[in-house]
């Protein structure tokens, strides 16, 4: 009897823990139109290392239409589009809206939400991608109800063709994380109950931290300037706090692959910080060889170095010696995400932006 008992148990539970002990993450990157010839370069030369591509291929007009400004069953895409579909990748192109305006109104009736749903099935199902990923930024409050209804009513038609529904969402903190007195009421734009039960996958963009979150700025404010991409800590909060209402098997962590060049300005208290430029690898390795800096390791997990800029005499004032400060998330700063991702069983990682002029070290992480 008790052997019988024991080989049950073996039958029963040794296969679920085998499962959950091999899942692997899947991988995925965004692919931007801007930057084609060496985004592609770079992706077709990495595709093995990845489960899907996600092409920055369409847009919305102001009156709902959708229109591909990447001629993306064009050259060069049509190249890397039969190479990944030869390596089995999935082609899950990304829908981006960032009018929040035009959302709200297009979305708000369902003539107009049903005539958007069937322009956009009928791009995934003529060009036979596995399915489509909505990027719809900068909604108003107004949208809570109608963007919910929208997402359900695509993924129903989606799954009618078996295709697969990428919802991709701004970050939210916890607020005691965001505001000084937290408000009573507060109110969202996004419904992460409703994008759980109808999303096949919710993409959180993890990134572009800066100073939002008020706790770990006033933590380690004393540790140096900071003003990160993406602190680990900043992630740990945002998954936690999605996972509340998101289960953590359709959560797909974005991770930024670029940095930031700030002018700092001493405030006495506090620093405040002006964006000067966006980096890649390459332009922040360029700039701090330029201005004789060495990156180091900062607070946040990042690369980073202070730098200075004379600035000539004006009318008004004379010679000034401005203070900058330069950060990066680099392969180290992802493969933490790719560790955290891992450690919390998340579906996988997806990758902000492959641009032609990554880390060198980045590819070797996504495994």
């Amino acid at each position: 009897m008790k052997k019988t008992l024991l080989v049950l148990f073996i039958l029963l539970f040794l296969p679920l823990a085998s499962f959950g002990a091999t899942t692997k993450l899947e991988f995925s990157a965004w692919v931007p139109y801007w930057k084609k010839t060496a985004a592609i370069t770079e992706a077709q030369a990495n595709l093995s290392k990845l489960t899907t591509i996600m092409p920055f291929s369409y847009e919305v007009r102001t009156d709902g239409t959708v229109w591909d400004p990447m001629k993306i069953t064009k050259e060069p895409w049509a190249s890397l589009i039969a190479s990944a579909r030869a390596k089995n990748v999935k082609i899950i192109p990304s829908i981006l809206w960032n009018n929040g305006t035009a959302i709200q109104k297009v979305l708000a009736t369902k003539k107009s939400r049903d005539a958007h749903i069937k322009q956009i099935s009928d791009i995934v199902k003529n060009n036979n991608w596995a399915g489509i990923d909505i990027d719809y930024e900068g909604k108003t409050v107004a949208s809570f109800n109608t963007f919910a209804a929208f997402i359900r009513d695509l993924s129903i038609s989606l799954h009618k063709d078996k295709k697969i529904l990428s919802c991709t969402i701004e970050p939210r903190l916890p607020p005691t994380s965001r505001f000084l007195k937290v408000p009573e009421e507060i109110q969202y734009a996004n419904d992460y109950a409703k994008l759980n039960k109808y999303c096949d996958e919710i993409r959180i963009m993890a990134y572009d931290q800066m100073t939002a979150d008020i706790l770990l700025n006033k933590r380690k404010k004393s540790l140096g300037y900071y003003t990160p991409v993406a602190d680990l800590d900043f992630v740990k909060k945002l998954v936690a706090y999605a996972s509340h209402q998101i289960s953590p098997t359709k959560i797909v962590l974005g991770v930024a692959n670029y940095g930031y060049a700030y002018q700092v300005i001493d405030k006495g208290t506090y620093y405040d910080y002006k964006k000067l430029s966006a980096l890649t690898y390459k332009t922040f390795t360029d700039l701090a060889k330029s201005t004789g800096s060495t990156p180091v390791r900062n607070t946040a997990g990042e690369l980073s170095f202070t730098y200075y800029k004379t600035v000539p005499p004006t009318s008004n004032s004379g010679e000034t010696k401005q203070t900058r400060f330069a950060t990066l998330s680099d392969s180290v700063a992802i493969a933490s995400k790719i560790k955290l991702a891992n450690s919390l069983g998340l579906k996988g990682v997806t990758l902000f932006k492959i641009d032609g002029e990554s880390d060198p070290g980045l590819w070797e992480v996504f495994k």
